[in-house]
């Protein structure tokens, strides 16, 4: 995808959508930025692009002469691509991408790249310290909170590009292909953008459409979904799994993680990882996949498994006050991720749950609480439908709480010594919080003031 020249719209002005008006500039492209909310000021937008005059800002309603003055579109990961204004472009012509595409293009080295509902972020964060430990110039990047535009500019024919990939981004690739890729699972998420899970499902796919033979995938065995993709793909396929013994993977046995392909190569027993439950496990096996396939030694691997702690507002353990402990899964932004959240509890758990609704359905969350929950404290846009979803369940040992520190106060009320509260909402936080990292922030200062 060549830029230089060409008229290109970056579309959203967040930090994904400044990043990339700021390589197209340094590729010579002519760059309009658009954002739709009229409440943005392009003084601050203008700001933001380090005072830069040579980019033309457009705020509020979608000029209709635009899509005739430009050849290319940048979307950012949160403009969906079924927007009437990026419809009206690709029927004038102008080829549709993503900021993942553009940084790939620009970008040198190899990529190792992730993507799955859950598990993404600590996969991502744990082989970004395993590659750390073996190359010397290594950029973790995407949906984990560094954009891949910014990484970019330092990057040599020798670095690594450890990169975790959302659904929003993978929709827009061209020409994007890692050297080893790695899908974890699919579980229904994000269906108010995708509309329907096999729209969800294919955009995930997308990591490994330009693989070939020469590459590799790591695939959950244990995912129906992904079992049948590896039969399909011409990547190399290596399996993980949590249930079974495999003759050729990685996998758990005997609570040990052990690496097959060509050799037998004992990795850890579970009981040495900081990490809890099986979901976990699962992300320390396909972040070691990856490594080994790439040439990491075994040895490199052992060793950042062991010391890798979690990654911030997934299972994070807080404080324990009045013998009550407190866990923030802040990250569990969808009914599967929270399950986990359940699942690695082993204590009676008050459970604060809620949020922004994704159009889920809660009754296969509500059913894994299996006797550990002892109060569910609801809140947010979507406290009524769950609320309905666990009635159905017959569980109804639920509260409401009006505001996110009237749901902690009253958490902390319900748990007696002995007991755990968990934040694990099972919902995106935008109708109270601008992300779950602030969410998981807002929770750890509140229970550290208790």
């Amino acid at each position: 995808m060549e830029v230089t020249g060409k008229r290109v719209l970056v579309f959203g002005s967040g930090i994904s959508g400044i990043g990339a008006a700021g390589l197209l500039l340094e590729q010579g492209a002519e760059v309009v930025l658009y954002d739709g909310n009229e409440k943005l000021s392009e003084s601050d937008l203008r700001r933001k692009l380090g005072g830069d005059g040579r980019v033309r800002i457009v705020i509020g309603a979608f000029p209709e002469e635009l899509p005739d003055m430009l050849d290319i579109a940048v979307l950012s990961p949160g403009v969906p691509t079924d927007l009437p204004a990026v419809n009206q472009m690709r029927e004038r012509g102008v080829l549709i991408t993503g900021e993942v595409e553009l940084a790939y293009e620009a970008g040198k080295g190899d990529v190792l790249a992730i993507t799955g509902t859950n598990g993404k972020t600590t996969t991502t964060a744990l082989l970004g310290e395993i590659m750390k430990a073996y190359r010397e110039q290594v950029f973790v990047v995407g949906n984990i909170g560094n954009p891949y535009t910014e990484a970019v500019k330092e990057m040599t024919e020798d670095s690594v590009t450890v990169a975790e990939m959302s659904s929003f981004q993978l929709e827009t690739i061209l020409d994007f292909r890692p050297k080893v890729s790695a899908i974890l699972n699919f579980t229904p998420d994000h269906l108010n953008r995708h509309h329907t899970m096999e729209a969800y499902v294919n955009a995930k796919k997308n990591i490994a459409r330009n693989q070939n033979g020469e590459d590799y995938c790591i695939l959950n065995y244990e995912d129906e979904l992904t079992r049948e993709f590896g039969e399909n793909i011409e990547a190399q396929v290596l399996y993980f799994s949590s249930q079974r013994k495999l003759e050729k993977g990685i996998c758990l046995e005997d609570g040990c993680i052990i690496y097959r392909n060509g050799g037998t190569v004992p990795i850890c027993k579970v009981n040495e990882l900081n990490l809890l439950g099986t979901h976990n496990y699962e992300n320390v096996m396909a972040a070691s996949a990856m490594a080994l396939v790439y040439g990491v030694p075994a040895e490199i691997v052992r060793r950042c498994v062991m010391e890798f702690k979690g990654v911030e507002h997934r299972i994070e353990y807080v404080a324990e006050k009045g013998g009550v402990v407190y866990y923030n899964d802040s990250k569990g932004t969808n009914p599967d991720a929270a399950i986990k959240g359940i699942q690695a509890m082993n204590r009676p758990t008050v459970l604060i749950g809620g949020g922004y609704d994704k159009d889920s359905v809660y009754t296969e969350w509500i059913r894994s609480f299996d006797g550990k929950v002892k109060k569910l404290i609801l809140l947010g846009e979507t406290k009524d439908k769950i609320a309905r979803d666990a009635r159905e369940c017959g569980f109804e040992s639920y509260v409401f709480a009006g505001t996110f520190d009237e749901a902690v106060l009253k958490a902390a009320e319900y748990a007696r010594p002995g007991d755990a509260v968990l934040l694990s909402p099972a919902c995106a936080s935008w109708d109270m919080f601008p992300s779950y990292e602030v969410r998981g922030e807002k929770f750890k200062e509140i229970v550290n003031s208790l």
